[in-house]
């Protein structure tokens, strides 16, 4: 999953300019033609191999302490995690930091593209091809700069761990492990984590900045059964009790339904930047919220915005349907998937009692799955966010940075869960909408965003272990 962040920062059209010539440039370029190759899809086999490739790059610039833990995936599918630690120059009294991506990938079918989804394609200054933007260029990028610093000298003062899981587009079973059994045995434990799934810039073709964010929340997915049971009948005789009738009033009810509005630290950070970019009836209804976070209007005002719905509360909607069982019957169960993404830090077992109460007796609500774990929003560390300004003003001087809190979920969830605070300041950019196509068709970065994000990371190394 990768998010992007709306904020007002100006980077010139120049921006598609070819990149300079750089080795460690070519080096990254080198790294994304061998990732993309690798269908590091569920259920393909190819995880191991694309983590021992990655294995490979490290241990031959001299890394010593490089592991390629196999766990089981999705359905028993076989995936992997790289494991990769640099030890500091001499004994550090502060923690690690973690550095982290996935390497798994969603499918792409070859007859939904205009080009072969699994070969890199450079044309028209972007590189082409599944994970070019979420996420492999990240791991290319946390790699690439990685090696460049082994190559310079640079000499830690912190140990780095880099972990790069296999499964983060489906269970997510190694952050899991990470966070846990991994964690245990010392691999995977740090003082916070830097992950390149989260963060990142975006602006328009003409040149206006569509942002960098700082990624510091996640919201909690948690999917319900929605659930009538009937004792049906035929079909020639209807009677009121209709088991899909009902399941429809409840869904309709759920349309209509709006949890209650909250502010955490991260989204106050960002509606109080936000509300001073934006003019018109967005912008004033920002600034009544920030000042009175009790003002639900105004917070309504802002979720009916296409770019800010599910930033100010938990939202659920209906995404599967099933029901009935033959033409000429009346039907005797009908069924809804909802999909929930719940405010950071709020029990998806509340969630489930608001529904329960919302649908009605007759619906009968179940979580589906495991229920997931609340994660708590990643303090504002001065110390990681000056790092993250300074790198991206690097690249842009008047660039703004702002909180965000993601929508989605990506591994770091898990480790915030356990109380280690994850950061997502990816520094690669997009032009939006065009370039907005991750999961989709034709996925794309721009040449130089890959080039950015190098040099991005290694600030950012510099900055926070050196």
């Amino acid at each position: 999953m990768r998010a992007l962040i709306l904020a007002g920062l100006f980077l010139s059209s120049s921006a598609l300019a070819a990149p300079a010539d750089n080795r460690w440039h070519a080096k990254a370029r080198e790294l994304l033609d061998h990732a993309i190759a690798f269908p590091t899809v569920a259920g393909r086999g190819q995880h191991v191999a694309y983590a021992e490739y990655l294995a490979s790059q490290y241990k031959a610039a001299g890394f010593t302490d490089v592991r390629v833990e196999p766990y089981e995936g999705q359905k028993g599918d076989n995936t992997a995690a790289l494991i990769v630690r640099w030890p500091a120059a001499a004994r550090a009294k502060a923690k690690p930091i973690l550095l982290m991506s996935h390497m798994d990938v969603v499918e792409a079918k070859p007859s939904d593209w205009s080009v072969d989804p699994f070969k890199l394609i450079e044309k028209d200054g972007y590189y082409y091809g599944r994970g070019t933007t979420d996420i492999k260029s990240g791991n290319v990028a946390v790699t690439a700069a990685l090696l460049k610093l082994k190559a310079e000298g640079f000499k830690p003062k912190r140990d780095l761990i880099v972990f790069f899981t296999g499964d983060e587009e489906t269970e997510m079973n190694g952050a899991k492990l990470g966070a846990t059994e991994w964690r245990k045995k010392g691999w995977t434990d740090a003082e916070y984590g830097l992950n390149s799934d989260g963060g990142g810039g975006a602006f328009t073709s003409d040149g206006r900045s569509l942002g960098f964010g700082l990624q510091t929340a996640e919201k909690t997915y948690q999917s319900y059964d929605l659930t009538v049971r009937n004792r049906g009948g035929h079909s020639s005789r209807p009677r009121p009790d209709n088991a899909i009738y009902e399941l429809a009033t409840a869904l309709k009810k759920l349309e209509a339904h709006r949890f209650a509005p909250a502010l955490n630290e991260t989204t106050r950070a960002y509606f109080t930047e936000r509300a001073k970019q934006e003019s018109g009836p967005l912008g004033e209804a920002m600034r009544r919220w920030v000042a009175n976070p009790n003002d639900a209007a105004a917070a309504d005002a802002i979720e009916a915005s296409e770019l800010e719905v599910g930033t100010t509360r938990t939202r659920c909607v209906a995404t599967m349907l099933n029901g009935g069982h033959a033409d000429n019957a009346l039907p005797q169960l009908a069924q809804a998937r909802v999909n929930c993404r719940i405010l950071p830090g709020v029990e998806p077992k509340v969630i489930e009692a608001e529904l329960k109460q919302l649908v009605g007796r007759n619906v009968e609500v179940t979580s589906f799955g495991t229920p997931n774990v609340p994660t708590p929003v990643s303090p504002l560390r001065a110390d990681v966010v000056g790092a993250y300004t300074r790198s991206v003003q690097a690249m842009s001087p008047k660039a703004q940075v702002i909180p965000q809190m993601s929508t989605g979920a990506t591994d770091g969830k898990e480790f915030r869960a356990v109380g280690i605070p994850v950061y997502g300041v990816d520094g690669s950019w997009i032009v939006s909408p065009d370039d907005e196509r991750a999961h989709g068709r034709d996925e794309r970065l721009p040449v130089k965003a890959l080039d950015d994000n190098v040099d991005h990371w290694v600030r950012m190394i510099r900055s926070l272990a050196g």
